[in-house]
């Protein structure tokens, strides 16, 4: 590990920790040439996975635009960012774990609406109804009354 005061390529490591995701290993390190000390964080690589589109595009999957697409539908309603980053996080590690490196969007949006819905139904409906583009007020409805007779 390169030294970012010195540049020299020799440190030792002084202490490790799992970080608070437990998605990475945080490492202190210590330079043998100007002693100084510096954190590193070790992750496991991993392979890219491709969101096929509704119009046959792909392109790589993105937590960030998961978490702002739930955010949007879940704007003014009372459900914690913590929930939501959980939800993505959940999806992320799925989606990764998988054996397949092309998901849909479509997968995507089930897996969003199934763990957003305990959450809030306003969220879920307004997640749904961008997701399942509602050509009219009748497949909205069918939709609001799939959620009333669950209940």
């Amino acid at each position: 590990m390169k030294c970012p005061y010195c540049g020299y390529q020799e440190s030792k490591v002084v202490d490790s920790r799992h970080s608070e995701d437990s998605m990475s290993i945080r490492r202190r390190r210590e330079c043998l040439s100007c002693q100084k000390r510096f954190t590193t964080y070790e992750t496991v690589e991993s392979l890219p996975v491709m969101v096929v589109k509704k119009d046959n595009s792909r392109e790589p999957f993105d937590r960030n635009k998961l978490l702002r697409g739930m955010v949007r539908a879940c704007e003014k309603r009372p459900v914690s960012m913590a929930d939501l980053e959980a939800v993505a996080t959940e999806i992320e590690q799925l989606v990764q774990n998988s054996l397949d490196r092309e998901v849909s969007t479509g997968k995507i949006g089930e897996m969003v609406m199934e763990r957003i819905k305990p959450l809030d139904e306003v969220a879920y409906v307004r997640f749904a109804s961008v997701y399942r583009q509602f050509k009219d007020i009748n497949s909205f409805m069918h939709e609001l009354n799939k959620i009333l007779e669950e209940k």
